[in-house]
């Protein structure tokens, strides 16, 4: 039985979450139509951009994305302190980004003059809005309402363009987050799309490595040819890494980015050889200082997204510590979580 939306979605447990929305009977409607051979391709592009523009607006930051032909993968963090410290004016020019808003609110923004009364109800407003701008689930909504109706004005028709709500797994720890990023950049090449990390388009992993060596993308002319455009309108930053925010550490996911690379294109070659619990050679340094088990890793990466965890991934005991705090004397992942995660 689904959980219900608080159930899974806890800031005080962890404010780094794994989101995935897929479509509609999982047919390609962002790729092409085997049927009758329409490339629908470019509604990845209306896909990315509108990830980009939402970061701009909410508190929440983009660590690692993947849309692909029919789903779309997404690790955010939440920056509730971010949106906490905004004045009222700041959010209520950002929430008019999204909406219309109500007229009391756009006076506000204009600077009108308003009744104590006015002012009291925009004040109520304005801290619901406050909420809504650091909350996964208004974000996803954001993202997926508009690309609905969207290609469905495209294709002249009504109806459902994404799977009824977006699913998502909260990781509780800096190690969880990692082997969840890894696994969204991944999804490309264990779909045979791509052989490589800077071939797989439309991934958070091509364009930090076109941003950290651009001198890559003139082995990858596809990727030369959109790398202008993509990178300096569309296509907003994503969190940093730590040595790329030496000033703001508490901004940056805590590691360093070629030691992430560096991951990523060994657990592509994992990937690549299909052999599940086999090691390639020359094991990354970030498994170690993560203290993730080599071989449950290689595993977690290939896994169905149906099995091995629920709504959580994390270690052992942060996983029983949350379902305590549920009232819940079983998550689903604690075998998968006690062979990935060893104990600190």
């Amino acid at each position: 039985m689904p959980q219900a939306r608080e159930n899974q979605i806890s800031l005080d447990a962890t404010s780094t979450y794994h989101c995935i929305s897929r479509c509609v009977r999982r047919q390609f409607l962002c790729g092409k139509d085997a049927n009758t051979g329409k490339d629908f391709s470019h509604r990845r592009d209306w896909i990315r951009a509108r990830i980009f523009e939402l970061q701009s607006i909410f508190a929440i930051e983009v660590c690692a994305y993947a849309v692909m032909s029919n789903h779309v993968h997404l690790v955010l963090c939440v920056q509730q302190d971010v949106a906490l410290d905004w004045d009222d004016q700041e959010i209520a020019r950002r929430w008019l980004k999204l909406f219309g808003g109500k007229p009391l609110v756009r006076s506000f923004v204009a600077g009108e003059q308003l009744s104590e009364a006015q002012k009291s109800a925009v004040s109520a407003l304005i801290e619901r809005y406050r909420e809504r701008l650091f909350s996964i689930s208004w974000f996803m909504r954001c993202l997926n309402e508009p690309i609905a109706r969207q290609a469905n004005a495209e294709d002249n028709v009504t109806g459902r363009f994404w799977e009824g709500r977006f699913k998502s797994q909260a990781l509780l720890d800096e190690a969880a987050l990692i082997a969840a990023m890894a696994y969204v950049d991944l999804n490309p090449i264990r779909a045979n799309m791509a052989q490589a990390p800077e071939e797989s388009d439309y991934t958070a992993i091509e364009q930090r490595i076109l941003e950290q060596n651009p001198k890559i993308a003139s082995q990858v002319p596809e990727a030369m040819e959109k790398l202008p455009e993509d990178l300096q309108t569309a296509i907003g930053k994503l969190m940093p890494f730590a040595d790329q925010a030496p000033k703001n550490p508490e901004r940056a996911i805590p590691y360093e980015i070629q030691d992430y690379l560096e991951l990523v294109d060994w657990s592509g070659r994992a990937v690549i050889e299909g052999k599940q619990g086999s090691i390639p050679e020359n094991l990354p340094p970030i498994l170690e200082r993560l203290k993730i088990d080599p071989a449950s890793y290689v595993k977690f990466i290939n896994r169905s997204e149906k099995t091995r965890f629920g709504s959580f991934i994390g270690p052992l005991e942060k996983m029983r510590d949350l379902a305590e705090r549920f009232g819940k004397s079983f998550l689903k992942g604690q075998t998968a979580a006690a062979q990935l995660f060893r104990p600190g």
